[in-house]
């Protein structure tokens, strides 16, 4: 294949699509520029593993440091597994690709986009999103794409809040909204949506944006790509469905009473009953014959695994049929109608906050953790490296399904879930100027029959109120699910089940506050969905999250007016920032011998906020005034409380603070005549002073006769008579 290009302005940036030059060998391969990133994305397909009955897609996103100059950190000096940023892109490239295929392609399609350049301000998950779908393109797969992907802003200009396609990280900066959004000709068929707050109409237009400004264009760019190059014809191969003798055999046999059992509204009583038609229907249209030729039983083993595949499709098609002809849903609730909901704050002891959120079969128990600024979690990669202190851990384990499965961590579905429910609730965290904790929320799901997300911003939004965390709005989720008709007609339901993602062709989250969406996420399978159907999924969401919403202010109806006993108390200290060093000392000796005096953290920034953490309140305060002491200005009539550090013949030098020192001359220390300065101080004494001086070199002098009661007129000091101007004679140094 000879080098192909083609380019085209989106966004005011120059997109560039280029192929025939690297990867060769690939069944197809692009190279994806967009301003001075670039991103090289490489697909193969391979013929399908024996025995396989699913659609093996396998899609890998990795970010080389080396594509902005930097090295990965560690001893290693390579990069290593997956990070978050890049397990969240591969989900954002596999979910509008994979259900462009064909029902029963089985055959291998892997898909690994690397990033080559990074110029630190257009960042390359979308464009890897978009670069995958192009190499699947160049290949002879049956893909209904393309795939464009796009990312929308919304900036504050001179012409009032206006979008943004594909901002820069700069802009993004000021955003308050970041959509990612993915379409093809026939529609949109992917989204997702962090936002803080924003109004349900303007997420709408913000799509419609989206699609008609960077979606259609990139599509055409890419139709211009494989026509220029020449790129091959689909090929199905064989597709891995059942016979229409299959269908018809389980479906006479089957298709009444599976009509009745999906009616059945307790799950377990449904999932018995389905279990026992699929076994009577292999058992008697498709028995395995006994001391049969090995053809024969091959044959009847592989119709037998056709039936299988038959008997799900039939369960798929009535559960749309009942859905969206008869308003019937799996459990016997109307299309709007959300499960039951059980719910209760504060149900640990020693936690810093928790919640139980339970709607329906699923449940979540969520923990909150509060912190200092040791507990950020830092972020590196590809973008200058920052800190979070918010963040959110989902964890699903195997016996909330009701299964033995393997223990192990996170999987991408973990992190993905995690995400959307920490991205829903960041839209309402308040500023660390309010509230300067970091802040930890861990959702255990313990049950699961479908949106256990949804569970977790929920459960996560009363853990937050639980530990006195100051959120803006009360924050509630709820996901749509949509069913077709044999004749087209199309329903959606609210809170669907396990059962319903499953069966149904569209899982639509959305989260948000009475003031508008703070987090969404579209996953179809379906071809794609027009805007004026996102239109209507957005507004059934609002009337599901308003009434789950009611639920729990119902429960717990604002944040608590102060945080747990046991989380520690943050006072912050404002010092000047030519003090940090002071207070740090040579080595850190000088903020290390604070906090172990006082047994509190201390966290110190850039412009001289000081983060003082304490379980102990007198102790916090204790810290505090240390700080202040050493970072404050030492001004003349201040009163501290100092210590005596070295005593000499002319006066004692007194520590005001660690590392800042003055001297009570002899004079200073009693009214009248003072023989000794050890017949009134000795080291280690504790003595109120009062700064009388500093001088141009910062040297301070110190009172302690000026909080001392004069003695009355005639009352002498006996041996220790005499004035002040007799020791001034001394001659010691002031």
């Amino acid at each position: 294949m000879p080098v192909t290009f083609v380019e085209r302005e989106i966004g005011g940036r120059t997109m560039r699509l280029e192929t025939g030059r690297v990867a060769r060998l690939a069944s197809g391969a692009v190279m994806a520029s967009y301003a001075d990133s670039t991103v090289m994305a490489a697909c193969v397909r391979a013929n399908p593993r024996p025995g396989i009955d699913f659609f093996p897609l396998q899609c890998d996103y990795r970010e080389k440091l080396t594509a902005a100059g930097k090295f990965p950190g560690g001893f290693r000096k390579r990069e290593g597994a997956p990070n978050e940023k890049e397990v969240l892109t591969m989900r954002m490239m596999d979910r509008p690709i994979r259900p462009l295929f064909p029902e029963g392609f089985i055959d291998e399609i892997q898909i690994q986009a690397w990033v080559m350049s990074h110029d630190g301000q257009n960042d390359t998950d979308v464009l890897a999103c978009t670069a995958a779908s192009a190499a699947v393109c160049l290949t002879d797969a049956p893909f209904l794409g393309p795939v464009a992907t796009v990312r929308v802003g919304r900036i504050m200009t001179d012409n009032g809040e206006t979008f943004v396609l594909n901002p820069t990280v700069a802009q993004m900066e000021y955003s308050d909204l970041d959509l990612v959004l993915s379409g093809h000709p026939q529609g949109i068929n992917m989204i997702e949506v962090g936002a803080a707050e924003v109004e349900d109409d303007v997420v709408l237009e913000a799509i419609r944006f989206g699609y008609e400004e960077g979606v259609k264009p990139i599509i055409e760019l890419v139709l211009e790509l494989c026509e220029k190059c020449g790129a091959p014809e689909a090929n199905p191969g064989k597709l891995h469905v059942p016979s229409e003798e299959v269908m018809k055999a389980v479906k006479d046999q089957v298709y009444d009473r599976l009509v009745e059992a999906r009616k059945i509204a307790s799950k377990k009583d449904r999932s018995a009953a389905v279990g026992e038609l699929r076994e009577e229907a292999l058992h008697e249209c498709f028995p395995l014959p006994q001391d049969a030729p090995y053809a024969e039983y091959k044959k009847a083993e592989d119709n037998r695994s056709q039936a299988k595949d038959a008997f799900r499709n039939l369960e798929k098609k009535i559960t749309h049929m009942l859905v969206a002809e008869h308003g019937i849903r799996a459990d016997g609730r109307g299309l709007k109608e959300i499960r039951p909901i059980e719910m209760e704050p504060g149900i640990f002891s020693r936690t810093h906050g928790s919640a139980f959120f339970q709607r329906g079969e699923t449940q979540s128990l969520v923990t909150c953790a509060l912190g200092t600024n040791k507990a950020e979690q830092i972020v590196d990669g590809l973008l200058p490296e920052y800190a979070k202190k918010f963040y959110l851990h989902y964890n699903f384990p195997p016996f909330c399904v009701g299964e033995a499965g393997r223990i192990m961590g996170p999987g991408r579905r973990e992190i993905g879930h995690g995400a959307l429910a920490e991205r829903s609730l960041l839209g309402i965290m308040p500023s660390t100027d309010d509230f300067p904790y970091t802040i930890r929320l861990v959702s255990d799901i313990t049950e699961s029959n479908g949106s256990s997300s949804m569970a977790s911003v929920c459960g996560g939004c009363l853990a937050l109120m639980d530990a006195g965390v100051p959120i803006r709005n009360t924050c509630a989720g709820i996901s749509v699910g949509r069913f077709t008709s044999a004749d087209g007609k199309v329903s959606h339901v609210t809170d669907i089940l396990g059962e319903e993602d499953f069966f149904g062709e569209m899982d639509f989250k959305v989260s948000g506050t009475r003031e508008g969406i703070t987090g969404i996420q579209l996953d179809l399978k379906a071809l794609g969905l027009s805007i004026e159907e996102i239109g209507t999924i957005l507004a059934q969401a609002k009337e599901g999250r308003f009434q789950i919403i009611e639920q729990m202010e119902s429960v717990l109806a604002a944040p608590r007016e102060d945080i747990s006993m046991y989380a520690p108390r943050i006072i912050t200290v404002k010092i000047d920032p030519d003090k940090i060093g002071k207070l740090i000392g040579p080595g850190g000796k000088t903020i290390r011998g604070i906090q172990e005096r006082t047994g509190c953290s201390i966290d110190v920034e850039e412009d001289g906020t000081v983060l003082i953490g304490s379980t102990d309140a007198e102790m916090g305060l204790k810290c505090k005034a240390e700080v202040e002491a050493l970072g404050a200005e030492i001004r003349v009539g201040t009163v501290y409380d100092g210590k005596v550090v070295s005593v000499k013949d002319f006066g004692a030098f007194i520590e005001l603070a660690p590392g800042t020192d003055g001297m009570c001359h002899i004079s200073e220390l009693a009214h009248g005549f003072v023989k000794s300065v050890s017949d009134i101080v000795s080291i280690g004494d504790s003595v109120k002073v009062k700064v009388i001086n500093v001088d141009d070199t910062g040297r301070i002098k110190l009172s302690r006769r000026a909080l001392l009661e004069a003695p009355a007129e005639g009352e002498g000091d006996g041996d220790r008579g005499g004035s002040r101007r007799d020791n001034d004679r001394t001659g010691a140094p002031a």
